[in-house]
Protein backbone atom coordinates (compact mmCIF):
# COMPACT_ATOMS: atom_id res chain seq x y z
CA UNK A 1 0.00 0.00 0.00
CA UNK A 2 1.14 3.37 -1.52
CA UNK A 3 1.76 5.85 1.89
CA UNK A 4 0.20 9.51 1.06
CA UNK A 5 2.98 12.05 1.39
CA UNK A 6 1.29 14.32 -0.38
CA UNK A 7 -1.60 16.81 1.14
CA UNK A 8 -3.18 19.46 0.60
CA UNK A 9 -5.65 21.96 2.94
CA UNK A 10 -8.74 24.12 1.41
CA UNK A 11 -9.94 26.01 4.03
CA UNK A 12 -7.38 27.32 6.90
CA UNK A 13 -9.96 28.39 9.43
CA UNK A 14 -11.38 27.52 12.62
CA UNK A 15 -11.02 23.51 11.99
CA UNK A 16 -8.50 23.56 9.03
CA UNK A 17 -6.13 24.96 10.95
CA UNK A 18 -6.44 22.26 14.09
CA UNK A 19 -5.18 19.65 11.14
CA UNK A 20 -2.72 21.66 9.49
CA UNK A 21 -0.33 21.96 12.16
CA UNK A 22 -0.02 18.35 12.81
CA UNK A 23 -0.10 17.24 9.10
CA UNK A 24 2.83 19.52 8.12
CA UNK A 25 5.14 17.41 10.67
CA UNK A 26 4.86 14.64 8.86
CA UNK A 27 4.23 14.57 5.33
CA UNK A 28 4.78 17.44 2.24
CA UNK A 29 1.72 19.51 3.41
CA UNK A 30 0.36 22.56 1.10
CA UNK A 31 -2.18 25.09 1.43
CA UNK A 32 -4.66 25.91 -1.49
CA UNK A 33 -5.07 29.17 -2.02
CA UNK A 34 -6.25 31.75 -4.60
CA UNK A 35 -3.94 35.02 -5.58
CA UNK A 36 -5.45 37.19 -3.37
CA UNK A 37 -5.57 34.80 -0.27
CA UNK A 38 -2.09 34.02 -0.54
CA UNK A 39 -1.08 37.24 -0.38
CA UNK A 40 -3.03 37.82 2.98
CA UNK A 41 -1.80 34.98 4.50
CA UNK A 42 1.80 35.33 3.39
CA UNK A 43 1.22 39.33 4.86
CA UNK A 44 -1.05 37.40 8.32
CA UNK A 45 0.16 33.68 8.76
CA UNK A 46 -2.12 31.46 11.01
CA UNK A 47 -1.22 31.45 15.10
CA UNK A 48 -2.63 28.56 16.42
CA UNK A 49 -3.07 28.63 20.26
CA UNK A 50 -0.62 31.65 20.48
CA UNK A 51 2.18 30.10 17.65
CA UNK A 52 2.75 31.42 14.74
CA UNK A 53 2.47 28.70 11.77
CA UNK A 54 4.01 29.24 7.48
CA UNK A 55 3.05 26.75 5.27
CA UNK A 56 3.52 26.29 2.06
CA UNK A 57 1.20 26.95 -0.35
CA UNK A 58 0.14 24.93 -3.82
CA UNK A 59 1.79 25.91 -7.39
CA UNK A 60 0.62 24.91 -10.75
CA UNK A 61 2.09 21.71 -11.66
CA UNK A 62 1.54 20.33 -7.93
CA UNK A 63 -0.69 17.15 -7.34
CA UNK A 64 -2.14 15.70 -4.13
CA UNK A 65 -2.20 12.20 -2.52
CA UNK A 66 -5.22 13.62 -0.46
CA UNK A 67 -6.87 16.77 0.06
CA UNK A 68 -8.84 18.03 2.94
CA UNK A 69 -11.75 20.74 2.37
CA UNK A 70 -12.32 22.39 5.60
CA UNK A 71 -14.07 25.69 3.89
CA UNK A 72 -17.32 26.90 5.49
CA UNK A 73 -20.39 26.21 3.63
CA UNK A 74 -20.38 29.56 1.66
CA UNK A 75 -17.22 28.54 0.31
CA UNK A 76 -17.59 25.32 -0.48
CA UNK A 77 -18.55 25.32 -4.22
CA UNK A 78 -15.34 28.00 -5.24
CA UNK A 79 -13.23 24.83 -3.45
CA UNK A 80 -15.18 22.34 -5.37
CA UNK A 81 -14.09 23.70 -8.26
CA UNK A 82 -10.53 25.39 -7.21
CA UNK A 83 -9.19 22.01 -6.23
CA UNK A 84 -9.49 20.64 -9.42
CA UNK A 85 -5.98 20.99 -11.12
CA UNK A 86 -4.18 19.30 -7.88
CA UNK A 87 -6.63 16.37 -8.06
CA UNK A 88 -5.19 12.97 -10.17
CA UNK A 89 -6.91 9.61 -10.74
CA UNK A 90 -5.64 8.65 -7.40
CA UNK A 91 -6.05 11.77 -5.56
CA UNK A 92 -8.50 11.09 -2.24
CA UNK A 93 -10.57 14.19 -1.24
CA UNK A 94 -11.99 14.06 2.39
CA UNK A 95 -14.28 17.08 3.07
CA UNK A 96 -15.06 17.96 6.85
CA UNK A 97 -17.96 20.40 5.72
CA UNK A 98 -20.90 20.14 8.56
CA UNK A 99 -24.22 18.51 7.09
CA UNK A 100 -24.70 15.57 4.76
CA UNK A 101 -24.35 16.44 1.24
CA UNK A 102 -20.69 17.78 0.71
CA UNK A 103 -19.48 14.10 -0.39
CA UNK A 104 -22.63 13.72 -2.84
CA UNK A 105 -21.16 17.26 -4.18
CA UNK A 106 -17.74 15.85 -4.46
CA UNK A 107 -18.64 12.49 -6.09
CA UNK A 108 -20.45 14.11 -9.39
CA UNK A 109 -17.23 16.21 -10.18
CA UNK A 110 -14.65 13.58 -8.90
CA UNK A 111 -14.14 9.90 -8.43
CA UNK A 112 -16.87 8.97 -6.21
CA UNK A 113 -14.71 5.37 -5.21
CA UNK A 114 -11.80 8.39 -3.92
CA UNK A 115 -14.25 10.68 -2.00
CA UNK A 116 -15.26 8.92 1.56
CA UNK A 117 -17.46 10.62 3.68
CA UNK A 118 -16.26 12.28 7.00
CA UNK A 119 -16.64 15.12 9.52
CA UNK A 120 -15.10 16.90 12.26
CA UNK A 121 -16.35 16.42 16.13
CA UNK A 122 -15.49 17.61 18.96
CA UNK A 123 -15.14 21.23 21.29
CA UNK A 124 -15.69 24.05 19.28
CA UNK A 125 -12.13 26.13 17.70
CA UNK A 126 -12.69 29.87 18.14
CA UNK A 127 -11.00 31.76 15.53
CA UNK A 128 -10.70 35.91 15.76
CA UNK A 129 -8.98 37.01 12.37
CA UNK A 130 -5.73 34.64 12.24
CA UNK A 131 -5.82 33.52 15.51
CA UNK A 132 -7.41 30.87 16.23
CA UNK A 133 -7.54 28.63 19.83
CA UNK A 134 -8.48 24.88 20.23
CA UNK A 135 -8.28 22.98 23.20
CA UNK A 136 -7.13 19.53 21.34
CA UNK A 137 -10.78 17.65 22.32
CA UNK A 138 -11.91 16.99 18.94
CA UNK A 139 -11.29 14.25 16.07
CA UNK A 140 -11.82 13.11 12.21
CA UNK A 141 -14.60 10.52 12.01
CA UNK A 142 -14.27 8.56 8.15
CA UNK A 143 -14.86 5.99 5.95
CA UNK A 144 -16.94 4.35 3.31
CA UNK A 145 -20.79 3.67 4.28
CA UNK A 146 -20.15 0.19 5.43
CA UNK A 147 -16.44 -0.34 7.13
CA UNK A 148 -16.67 -3.62 8.41
CA UNK A 149 -13.87 -4.28 6.02
CA UNK A 150 -11.48 -1.15 5.73
CA UNK A 151 -11.09 -0.63 1.80
CA UNK A 152 -7.64 0.48 0.56
CA UNK A 153 -8.53 3.93 0.41
CA UNK A 154 -9.32 4.10 4.31
CA UNK A 155 -6.25 2.45 5.34
CA UNK A 156 -3.88 4.85 3.63
CA UNK A 157 -6.01 7.92 5.57
CA UNK A 158 -5.78 5.53 8.64
CA UNK A 159 -1.81 5.25 8.13
CA UNK A 160 -1.60 9.39 7.85
CA UNK A 161 -3.53 9.68 10.73
CA UNK A 162 -1.94 7.31 12.97
CA UNK A 163 1.84 9.20 11.28
CA UNK A 164 0.44 12.86 12.58
CA UNK A 165 -0.88 12.09 15.61
CA UNK A 166 -4.55 12.78 14.11
CA UNK A 167 -7.69 11.88 16.45
CA UNK A 168 -9.78 9.99 14.69
CA UNK A 169 -13.23 7.41 14.60
CA UNK A 170 -13.61 4.86 11.28
CA UNK A 171 -17.43 3.83 12.77
CA UNK A 172 -18.85 0.42 11.02
CA UNK A 173 -22.02 2.46 10.13
CA UNK A 174 -21.09 5.33 8.69
CA UNK A 175 -24.61 6.49 7.69
CA UNK A 176 -25.66 6.51 11.48
CA UNK A 177 -22.43 8.18 12.22
CA UNK A 178 -23.16 11.39 9.66
CA UNK A 179 -26.65 11.42 10.22
CA UNK A 180 -25.95 11.35 14.03
CA UNK A 181 -23.97 14.27 13.68
CA UNK A 182 -26.01 15.88 11.59
CA UNK A 183 -28.76 15.56 13.83
CA UNK A 184 -27.30 17.49 16.49
CA UNK A 185 -26.08 20.32 14.35
CA UNK A 186 -29.71 20.66 13.34
CA UNK A 187 -30.96 21.21 17.18
CA UNK A 188 -28.06 22.94 19.13
CA UNK A 189 -26.08 24.77 15.74
CA UNK A 190 -29.36 26.14 15.34
CA UNK A 191 -31.46 26.57 18.30
CA UNK A 192 -28.24 28.45 19.86
CA UNK A 193 -28.04 30.57 16.96
CA UNK A 194 -31.45 31.74 17.46
CA UNK A 195 -31.55 31.76 21.23
CA UNK A 196 -28.06 33.74 20.99
CA UNK A 197 -26.75 31.01 24.06
CA UNK A 198 -23.98 28.98 24.80
CA UNK A 199 -24.44 25.13 25.23
CA UNK A 200 -24.80 25.92 29.09
CA UNK A 201 -28.44 27.13 28.02
CA UNK A 202 -29.17 23.88 26.88
CA UNK A 203 -27.56 22.16 29.90
CA UNK A 204 -29.82 24.11 32.63
CA UNK A 205 -33.01 25.10 30.70
CA UNK A 206 -35.37 22.42 30.18
CA UNK A 207 -37.31 24.73 27.76
CA UNK A 208 -33.95 25.46 25.41
CA UNK A 209 -33.12 21.73 25.52
CA UNK A 210 -36.96 20.92 24.03
CA UNK A 211 -36.55 23.57 21.60
CA UNK A 212 -33.31 21.86 20.50
CA UNK A 213 -34.90 18.41 20.83
CA UNK A 214 -37.83 19.56 18.60
CA UNK A 215 -35.41 20.43 15.68
CA UNK A 216 -33.18 16.80 16.07
CA UNK A 217 -36.98 15.01 16.09
CA UNK A 218 -37.53 16.37 13.11
CA UNK A 219 -34.31 15.42 11.65
CA UNK A 220 -34.71 11.70 13.07
CA UNK A 221 -37.84 11.11 11.36
CA UNK A 222 -35.97 11.46 8.12
CA UNK A 223 -33.13 9.74 8.83
CA UNK A 224 -35.30 6.54 8.79
CA UNK A 225 -36.96 8.20 5.67
CA UNK A 226 -33.86 7.79 3.91
CA UNK A 227 -32.21 4.46 5.30
CA UNK A 228 -30.91 5.04 8.38
CA UNK A 229 -30.30 1.93 10.55
CA UNK A 230 -30.73 1.31 14.85
CA UNK A 231 -32.11 5.33 15.07
CA UNK A 232 -34.00 4.50 18.68
CA UNK A 233 -31.25 5.63 20.73
CA UNK A 234 -29.78 8.21 18.17
CA UNK A 235 -31.43 11.74 20.27
CA UNK A 236 -31.33 10.49 23.78
CA UNK A 237 -27.54 9.65 22.73
CA UNK A 238 -27.45 13.32 21.12
CA UNK A 239 -28.76 15.13 24.50
CA UNK A 240 -25.52 12.89 25.91
CA UNK A 241 -23.46 14.38 23.99
CA UNK A 242 -25.18 18.13 24.23
CA UNK A 243 -24.67 17.87 27.90
CA UNK A 244 -21.00 16.57 27.63
CA UNK A 245 -19.87 20.04 25.56
CA UNK A 246 -18.26 22.86 27.59
CA UNK A 247 -20.82 24.97 29.17
CA UNK A 248 -19.46 28.13 27.68
CA UNK A 249 -18.56 27.20 24.51
CA UNK A 250 -20.47 28.48 21.87
CA UNK A 251 -21.26 26.78 18.05
CA UNK A 252 -20.37 27.70 14.96
CA UNK A 253 -23.64 29.08 14.37
CA UNK A 254 -23.50 31.23 16.90
CA UNK A 255 -19.96 32.44 16.61
CA UNK A 256 -21.53 33.35 13.00
CA UNK A 257 -24.11 35.66 14.14
CA UNK A 258 -22.19 37.30 16.91
CA UNK A 259 -19.60 37.97 14.19
CA UNK A 260 -22.65 39.29 11.78
CA UNK A 261 -21.66 36.72 9.53
CA UNK A 262 -23.76 34.33 7.15
CA UNK A 263 -24.33 30.91 8.58
CA UNK A 264 -24.55 27.59 7.74
CA UNK A 265 -28.75 27.54 7.76
CA UNK A 266 -29.04 25.88 4.42
CA UNK A 267 -27.21 22.90 4.80
CA UNK A 268 -29.10 22.24 8.68
CA UNK A 269 -32.64 23.46 8.15
CA UNK A 270 -32.45 24.19 4.51
CA UNK A 271 -31.64 20.16 3.80
CA UNK A 272 -34.05 19.10 6.28
CA UNK A 273 -36.77 21.54 4.67
CA UNK A 274 -35.52 20.15 0.79
CA UNK A 275 -36.03 16.54 2.23
CA UNK A 276 -39.14 17.16 3.95
CA UNK A 277 -40.57 18.33 0.48
CA UNK A 278 -39.13 15.10 -0.99
CA UNK A 279 -41.49 12.60 1.23
CA UNK A 280 -44.10 15.00 1.48
CA UNK A 281 -43.88 15.22 5.50
CA UNK A 282 -44.02 18.72 7.33
CA UNK A 283 -40.63 20.22 9.50
CA UNK A 284 -42.38 23.01 11.13
CA UNK A 285 -39.61 23.38 13.76
CA UNK A 286 -37.15 23.12 10.83
CA UNK A 287 -39.50 25.85 8.77
CA UNK A 288 -39.79 28.76 11.14
CA UNK A 289 -35.94 28.29 12.31
CA UNK A 290 -34.71 28.49 8.84
CA UNK A 291 -36.77 31.76 8.86
CA UNK A 292 -35.51 33.26 11.66
CA UNK A 293 -32.02 32.57 10.84
CA UNK A 294 -32.44 34.04 7.41
CA UNK A 295 -34.13 37.39 8.41
CA UNK A 296 -31.15 37.45 11.02
CA UNK A 297 -28.68 37.33 8.05
CA UNK A 298 -30.76 39.74 6.09
CA UNK A 299 -29.79 42.66 8.62
CA UNK A 300 -25.57 41.81 8.20
CA UNK A 301 -24.04 45.10 6.28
Amino acid sequence: MKKIENVMLCGLGAIGTIYAVKLFEVCNFKLILDEQRKISYEKNPVVFNGQTYKFNTAEKGDTADLIIIATKNNGFLDAVDSISSYVNDSTLILSLLNGIESEEVLKEKYSAQNVPYAYFVGHTSTRNNRNVVHDGAGKIVFGEKNNKMLSENILKIKELFDRAQVDYEIPEDMDYSRWYKFMINVGTNQASAVLEAPYKLFQTSAPAMDFAKNLMKEALILANLEGVKHTENMLQEAVDTIMTMLPDAQTSMLQDILAKRKTEVDIFSGTILKLAKKHNIETPYNKIVYEIIKAKESAFV
